[in-house]
């Protein structure tokens, strides 16, 4: 017996998939197309092509990555379908369209951010706009448009007439956007390259040599262990002073890292001279050392990357350097917040200072920001701190206005300057004329979905003041990222 699997692909392009749901049920029916009261055939048949082109763009808008959605979510036809039929059920039960209550999602959206985005896109095509005003723009450029009332036919043949291929400006996004797709693609295809190369013979077929000499150069640039006593003796847990518990923490978290490394490779060593046996695992990192990706077995207990080999472990001892260099010279006046292994502690260390120094209930204070005008400084602040090494996704940093604004052609990150993380009472933070940026470990965005709601690739939101309205930035997919991918 032959077992046949068949799928069912969206089509690419917003064309297709507008195209797509026009000739499909229940939409093609005539019966079911028709079937609206008298007098609301216009509203309902303006919000329904807005229906329809918001979820060819959910479609489309996945192919942009995270700066797209952080969860690349189905978005299937049968979403669509349920959607139309509570749509002309809504138009035809109230005198006027509850806008409210069409707009609401549940079910398939999981991250907060994307739940945000989405409901952001969506309100572009559930509104009284589109209902009421003729060829109301649907993008910026007013290539899309909603079309004058006709038939069926007459909107099918409309949609063929669509441009074949978008601008990133109808997802409300920024040119750039379209380099950092074909980045991705290209990324993917080398990793798939690297993948079946595994561990084939480089130079002459000498890989046994090529890997001891990969093993014995990080292991020579590897520091010791941090000595976790003398740690705890020069800065012992003190009430007033959390930040003494957050250095030796991290220090424990990396001591554990480090270990692994160093075991990991010594044993990769003793294999290669026939010691011990090259088990899986060991086979595994051989594989990876020699392709130039971080090994398995060492992501398990580090911190997240998604950096190549080289640069991940100049990242690994940059982040060593910075924890050396407080422990040996004190506080840093600015902290390097890339630089932690569990930044999140670090952010409570801040609140922890503030709420015993003031007296306050850590549970009623949250975090203001404010963006300076420097890279560096020798004094921190009396109260919060200063923070340094975030990324600029999306957007750039205007050092003149202070704002958020447009990115340069073909640049896609931009360094923002020290900000001022400063802790203060939920019902006194001031949140108008900004944008709630989320802050990112990695370029991924997405991670395991924790009991906050948020994933834990996620660290905080800040708050940029801005000249354009949230929405703007929301459907460029904005962020702050801890670190770059090289």
């Amino acid at each position: 017996m032959v077992l046949v699997k068949l799928t069912n692909e969206p089509p690419t392009g917003l064309r297709m998939n507008m195209l797509q749901s026009y000739l499909n049920a229940p939409i093609c029916e005539p019966a079911f197309f028709e079937k609206i009261d008298e007098g609301k055939d216009v509203v309902w048949e303006r919000l329904l092509f807005g229906l329809c082109f918001f979820h060819a763009l959910a479609q489309e808008r996945r192919k942009f990555g995270p700066q797209g959605f952080n969860i690349p979510y189905g978005f299937n036809e049968s979403d669509l379908l349920i959607s139309v039929r509570q749509l002309q059920m809504f138009i035809n039960e109230y005198a006027e369209v509850p806008y409210d209550a069409i707009r609401y999602m549940a079910g398939e959206l999981t991250d907060d951010w994307d739940r945000r985005c989405l409901s952001t896109i969506l309100s572009d095509f559930y509104n009284p706009q589109v209902a009421e005003i003729p060829k109301h723009k649907l993008s910026p450029s007013g290539v899309y448009y909603v079309p004058p009332k006709g038939t069926y036919d007459e909107y099918v043949e409309f949609i063929k007439n669509l441009p074949l291929t978008q601008h990133p400006e109808v997802f409300g996004m920024h040119e750039n956007v379209d380099i950092s797709k074909d980045l991705q693609a290209t990324r993917l295809l080398f990793d798939s390259i690297l993948l079946t190369m595994g561990s084939t013979t480089v130079e002459g077929g000498d890989t046994d040599k090529k890997l001891n000499d990969i093993a014995n150069d990080i292991l020579s640039k590897l520091p010791n262990n941090f000595n976790l006593e003398e740690a705890m003796k020069t800065y012992p847990t003190q009430y007033n002073e959390s930040m003494n518990t957050v250095l030796v923490q991290e220090m424990e978290r990396f001591n554990k890292l480090m270990t692994v490394i160093r075991t990991s490779l010594q044993n990769v060593i003793k294999a290669i001279k026939g010691l011990v046996v090259m088990n899986v695992e060991l086979e595994a990192l051989t594989n990876s050392l020699m392709i130039g990706k971080q090994p398995e077995m060492w992501i398990k207990q580090s911190y997240p990357s998604l950096k190549s080999l080289g640069s991940y472990y100049n990242d690994l001892l940059e982040r060593i350097k910075f924890l050396r260099t407080w422990y040996d010279v004190g506080k840093p006046p600015v902290y390097w917040i890339s630089g932690f292994y569990f930044t999140q502690a670090f952010l409570t260390g801040v609140k922890q200072n503030f709420a015993r120094k003031y007296t306050i209930p850590i549970d009623l204070l949250t975090f203001e920001f404010q963006v300076l005008k420097v890279t560096k400084s020798e004094i921190g602040p009396n109260d919060g701190a200063y923070i340094s090494g975030l990324f600029l996704d999306g957007a750039r940093w205007n050092q003149e206005t202070c704002l958020l604004d447009e990115q340069y052609s073909k640049i896609l990150y931009d360094s923002i300057p020290i900000i001022w993380v400063k802790p203060v009472k939920t019902n006194e933070l001031n949140t108008q004329g900004t944008y709630e940026c989320p802050v990112y470990k990695t370029s991924e965005r997405r991670g395991v979905l924790s009991t906050t709601g948020h994933s834990t690739n996620f660290v905080m939101p800040v708050y940029l003041p801005t000249n354009q309205q949230a929405q703007h930035w929301i459907k460029r997919g904005v962020a702050l990222l801890c670190q770059l991918d090289d």
